[in-house]
């Protein structure tokens, strides 16, 4: 019998402030414009990781509101689970691992965005979770 596959276990955080724009970051690493977000550390709840990559990667501290999705990059063996939040604290700034961050309208996300990860953003104005795969670039329709 062959090896069980590994997984990789990711959160993010999609922020939106009152007038409905939502905090982006260019990622130094790829470039890409993305939500803030990272690895769950071993020790944490879902909810202080989103908070911790949150902070970590733009100066921002957030209120974890509710989970918006569950995203599989089928490529990579990444299962990203995703949460809206709200502005709580402090200022956004630029860091080591986001080389930009703006707050864009929903149709900024859209065209800045990959849609493997804009899709993420458009789900966090959803009433209802979704749960979706995407081969780090397109999603895969089921």
């Amino acid at each position: 019998m062959g090896t069980t596959p590994k997984h990789s276990v990711s959160v993010a955080g999609i922020v939106v402030r009152d007038d409905g724009r939502v905090l982006v970051i260019k990622r130094d690493d790829n470039g890409h414009w993305e939500a803030p977000g990272g690895v769950l550390e071993l020790d944490e709840s879902f909810e202080a990781g989103v908070r911790r990559e949150v902070l970590e990667e733009t100066g921002l501290e957030v209120t974890v509101e509710r989970l918006t999705g569950v995203y599989k990059n089928l490529t990579h063996g990444i299962v990203a689970l995703v949460y809206r939040c709200r502005p709580a604290g402090g200022e956004t700034h630029m860091t080591e691992e986001a080389r930009e961050i703006r707050w864009m309208t929903t149709e900024e996300v859209q065209s800045a965005m990959l849609p493997a990860f804009g899709v993420r953003v458009m789900d966090a104005f959803e009433e209802v979770p979704q749960s979706r795969v995407h081969d780090g670039v397109n999603l895969i329709m089921a």
